[in-house]
């Protein structure tokens, strides 16, 4: 009984000790990974911002975001540590919504088979259902598998364009083409409710010369739903990644890619249901000899 009431005495001063203090974290390596859970909406009324990197905490390898956090996850522009980007595309095959690099301003983006995100993105960036949105494609391969494809030439005249735009891809260029039926059912209709669903039959496709933006969709196996991030307040570029997670953040997007700031210049939109292909919007890519300009007609009739 003596030796019993020794060892519980031991036991409960044992238990009783002040723990030890640790580390919460051991790891001895650096990260340019940051999560960034700011809930604050900055204004501001400029054309293209760009703000100094706030304070942000390190980790070594990226974090899920916790609740309704951001995910930030900051990579070298020439695509060095790729690896990132690998809980970034976790998230978008979940169904996440997020904003990665291209090689003119920042892409907001979704998985192109989620109709629900396809949805959320809408209402992240105020989208009406009637505007079409663009996608983001790995090689050509893709566009010929949600497209009909670049107009060919025959016999009757009509010039191949094909060869022509394989000197323009990866490059700064959307092309409007007819959609074919292997692209999923909600990137070409819209609607309140599926019993009023519109058909659309055109479809924008971008490859864009970018190595992040590549390792984004070369990991996600597909194409991604795609639109240029503006300002919530003023419909102008935003190209600081800081401050897309401070005015898109508290209103849901997940996540986050920082390669750095942009320039404030789209892609230049060409229309190739058109003959002669039209430009639609001029942007970063200059115009080429087969092109046409939108005005063209008007100024002949003048």
């Amino acid at each position: 009984m003596v030796g019993f009431a020794m060892a519980l005495q031991m036991k409960t001063t044992c238990a009783a000790a002040t723990p030890l203090p640790f580390r919460q974290s051991t790891s001895p390596f650096s990260s340019s990974v940051s999560f960034q859970p700011s809930q604050k909406v900055r204004r501001f009324n400029v054309c293209a911002v760009v703000k100094k990197s706030p304070k942000r905490l390190k980790y070594s390898v990226p974090r899920l975001p916790k609740d309704d956090g951001l995910l930030y996850i900051e990579v070298d522009p020439e695509g060095t540590d790729t690896w990132k980007l690998d809980s970034a595309v976790e998230l978008l095959k979940s169904g996440a919504v997020g904003v990665i690099p291209t090689d003119t301003v920042y892409a907001m983006v979704c998985d192109m088979t989620n109709h629900d995100a396809i949805e959320r993105l809408r209402r992240l960036k105020e989208v009406e259902a009637a505007k079409p949105f663009s996608i983001l494609c790995r090689s050509l391969h893709d566009i010929d598998t949600y497209t009909t494809g670049f107009p060919r030439g025959n016999s009757n005249g009509l010039s191949d364009y094909f060869r022509a735009i394989k000197h323009c891809v990866p490059g700064p260029y959307t092309f409007i083409l007819t959609a074919s039926k292997a692209l999923p059912k909600q990137c070409v209709k819209y609607g309140p409710t599926i019993s009023k669903y519109a058909s659309r039959k055109s479809l924008g496709v971008r490859i864009p010369d970018d190595v992040v933006c590549q390792a984004v969709l070369e990991k996600m196996g597909a194409p991604l739903i795609s639109t240029s991030v503006r300002s919530p307040q003023e419909n102008q570029w935003i190209i600081d990644p800081v401050l897309i997670a401070d005015a898109y953040g508290p209103e849901g997007l997940n996540f986050v890619i920082d390669a750095g700031v942009r320039l404030a210049n789209p892609s230049t939109v060409v229309d190739m249901i058109q003959i002669p292909p039209t430009i639609i919007r001029q942007g970063k890519g200059p115009k080429q000899p087969w092109m046409a300009d939108q005005n063209d007609d008007v100024e002949e009739k003048d």
